[in-house]
């Protein structure tokens, strides 16, 4: 259980304001994550990894020399947001170019390519990585809808090790895929992590049993079996990756045992001596083996083996010294001294970031600026929705997925209220307060709901523009029709894959069709309302095709999509402020 904490809302605030203090000597805060205390040198690759926290020491504890230049740290088991790894890589980078890498899920594939893209944007080449070495979360044939778990630690280093050696964009980009596809890693899990201020973890296991294929964002495994001894443990988890053993590969792999959270050293070591045994009858040869804590879950009981199978340059980048907070290798050769981040460089994304809050309100007439104050109610009623629900919207995420949703709604909800107060107050008109919270939506929640929720309100936002008289029923069903058709473009659902777009498609029908017939915006959206509640609650029938649960799938039968409920809630707030709006 996560016992100590302040507010649990705060807990990775607070985290990296520790990490921080203790480690103030070699890394520096940035909003967003961490970077090296000093710059990154002219001509040197940045590395910046990322992802949500609770994995110390991934994703902070390996920046430093020999491994990572950044790295971008989100809520528990939540995405950062596409401006905190805009903020970290721009921070970190030179003028060689950057590589972010982090793990294979929607939302940090979704937050992390839109960060790219800007910075791209701005003439800095940046590429992406995703690592894919959880075999348990899809079949060989469907390598690239993978997971990545502790295979995470082995692609950040070869990359970090290369960057580290001179090697240029292009190669530290190759040698990192090539990293990536000679990973292979197979979990189990003994019991559930505890958020902070949860009473329950996230799933259970029963007692003599265990999950294996699990995730390392709290989600249950993808099966379940006996708790063997240790030795048939190994046994289990050493077949279990060599069975996908890369055609061609050597005798020499690298490996991790890596533990959880719960699962205590000695127990890994208990478990290796098997490992080491089985490998050697293979004839494989392990070079530098880890048995510990690299990637892990807050307090989950479990572990997991992940074996690299190496050739000639692979071997050198693995064995590459490193020096960092939480991990340390050889000896780093000091290079010539870099200078250190001044306060302005750490503080320029955020000025940044700023400035661009300040320039979202532009002329509008008193129509859209009336609308704008609606907007306002709406999304308070929206926060507090989401406070009030963020228990079950956790309970019901967590069956299939990590139980981040709540919380996550909660800080999105929570960020955008506040950023349509300050437009509205500074005379914004209805594009520029829902831009506003769009924007605010998805820089402080971040995960996949973060920036979908960003990108729908910002889209609505734009249809309604800031320069009409009057806006009509018809206005916002069009705008309604924008948003569902961002949500889309961006993360690439359809109906029946399970996700919000279930009940948000619906939605905009029965809004749409209602106004067309005549009837009143605030009757036609309570209707509508109801029909999106029913489409969410349908949603438990589905199987889900995308996203952290598609693992999970048959576990996910029976309990409706997180999304979609949280969505039919808000569109209940919002038609209690419609019934009384002037």
């Amino acid at each position: 259980m996560t016992r100590l904490y302040d507010d649990p809302s705060a807990f990775t605030e607070d985290m990296l304001a520790g990490f921080l203090d203790v480690h103030r000597g070699s890394v520096a805060g940035v909003p967003g994550g961490v970077v090296r205390a000093t710059e990154t040198p002219p001509g040197k690759v940045a590395v910046v990894v990322g992802g949500g926290s609770g994995h110390y020491p991934a994703f902070c504890g390996v920046v430093g020399p020999g491994f990572a230049d950044g790295a971008v740290v989100g809520n528990i088991f939540t995405s950062p947001s596409a401006q905190d790894a805009y903020s970290v890589g721009k921070a970190a980078a030179s003028d060689a170019g950057l590589i972010f890498s982090t793990g294979n899920y929607a939302g940090d594939v979704m937050n992390f390519t839109l960060a790219q893209q800007r910075l791209c944007q701005e003439g800095i080449d940046t590429r992406v990585v995703f690592v894919t070495d959880d075999i348990a979360s899809a079949p060989p044939s469907d390598v690239h809808a993978r997971r990545g778990i502790a295979g995470d630690f082995v692609v950040f280093k070869v990359a970090g090790a290369a960057a580290e050696a001179g090697y240029d964009l292009d190669a530290v980009e190759r040698v990192a895929r090539h990293a990536n596809d000679r990973t292979r890693t197979l979990g189990v899990a003994f019991g559930g992590c505890t958020m902070p201020g949860g009473a329950e973890p996230l799933f259970t296991v029963p007692p003599g049993r265990m999950g294996v294929g699990l995730g390392i964002h709290g989600e249950p495994g993808v099966g379940e079996d006996e708790l063997p001894r240790a030795a048939d443990l190994a046994r289990r988890l050493v077949s279990g990756v060599l069975a996908e053993k890369p055609a061609g590969s050597g005798a020499r792999v690298a490996a991790i045992l890596n533990g959880l959270g719960t699962t205590k050293y000695e127990e890994l070591f208990v478990v290796w001596r098997t490992v080491a045994a089985l490998l050697a009858e293979e004839g494989l040869e392990v070079v530098a083996p880890e048995v510990g804590e690299l990637v892990t879950s807050l307090d989950m009981a479990g572990c997991s083996l992940t074996l690299v199978f190496l050739d000639e340059e692979l071997e050198r980048l693995w064995c590459a010294p490193a020096d960092t907070p939480a991990y340390r290798r050889g000896r780093v050769e000091p290079r010539t001294a870099a200078p250190a981040r001044t306060a302005s460089a750490q503080s320029s994304a955020q000025s940044s970031a700023q400035e661009e809050a300040a320039a979202v309100v532009s002329p509008s007439t008193p129509g859209s600026r009336a609308c704008g104050r609606v907007v306002v109610e709406g999304l308070e009623a929206v926060a507090t929705a989401m406070a009030e629900a963020e228990g079950e919207l956790g309970r019901i995420d967590a069956v299939a997925g990590d139980g981040d949703h709540g919380r996550g709604m909660v800080k999105g909800s929570a960020a955008a209220l506040a950023a349509a107060r300050d437009a509205a107050g500074a005379g914004a008109g209805a594009r520029s307060v829902l831009v506003a919270a769009g924007e605010a939506w998805a820089a402080k929640a971040g995960g996949t709901s973060g920036v979908l929720w960003g990108a729908a309100l910002c889209a609505i936002g734009e249809r309604l523009g800031d320069d009409r008289d009057e806006i009509a029923g018809a206005d916002v069903t069009d705008a309604v029709r924008a948003g569902l058709d961002a949500l889309q473009r961006l993360g690439g659902a359809r109906p029946g894959d399970k996700t919000m777009i279930d009940a948000f498609a619906p939605f905009a029908d029965a809004l749409a069709e209602r106004v067309r017939g005549g009837t009143e915006l605030a009757a036609a959206w309570r209707e509508a309302a109801e029909v999106c509640e029913a489409a969410a609650r349908a949603t438990a029938a589905l199987r889900p095709r995308v996203g952290r649960a598609r693992p999970l799938a048959e576990r996910s039968v029976g309990t409706p999509d997180a999304g979609a409920t949280s969505l039919a809630l808000c569109a209940h707030a919002v038609a209690g402020v419609l019934s009384h709006a002037r």
